[in-house]
């Protein structure tokens, strides 16, 4: 508890997702942060990142009445996907939610999806700064050899047993 930042607002808080993308054969996407990430650099994970207010103020808005969209996390979901891998996912279910305050006293809270890959082979986004550096392709027991993110395994080996229950 004692390593725990100072939140700057506690009501405010930064949304992010992660996509944990999957294949039939129970092979899962992982990939490496830049070492220039302030957060966990060289660290793997799985793709993501906050959501930003252009996944949907561009959008009609859901009613005439007031200006509220539904469907701006899968928006954004879809464009991060987009721009760190270049990938075509199906649809997101979600799995779990994770809070954690960032070193700058930012709260976050971050909301664990899962979908199957459609189409596409991995390819890096230059615009994004290359905030992703590499990518492999892996199975449960293969992802525990590589330095982590923690949860990220725990999330693989939920999304894994999840799959294996609907064969």
């Amino acid at each position: 508890m004692n390593n725990i930042p100072e939140v700057k607002d506690k009501e405010l808080h930064r949304i992010a997702t992660t996509v944990l993308i999957y294949k039939p054969d129970f092979t899962y996407l992982i990939t490496r942060r830049a070492l220039h990430k302030k957060m966990m650099p060289g660290k793997w994970t799985i793709p993501g990142g906050g959501l930003n207010i252009d996944d949907y103020i561009h959008l009609p808005p859901h009613s005439e009445g007031a200006p509220q969209w539904y469907g701006a996390l899968e928006n954004s979901m879809r464009r991060e996907i987009k721009e760190e891998v270049d990938l075509e996912i199906g649809k997101c279910e979600m799995l779990t939610d994770l809070t954690f305050i960032r070193p700058d006293g930012i709260p976050v809270i971050c909301f664990s999806y899962f979908t199957p890959f459609i189409s596409g082979e991995v390819k890096f986004d230059q615009d994004t700064e290359g905030d992703t550096i590499d990518a492999k392709w892996v199975t449960l027991e293969e992802a525990s050899r590589y330095d982590l993110i923690d949860g990220i395994w725990d999330e693989i080996k939920d999304v894994e047993n999840i799959l294996k229950s609907r064969k």
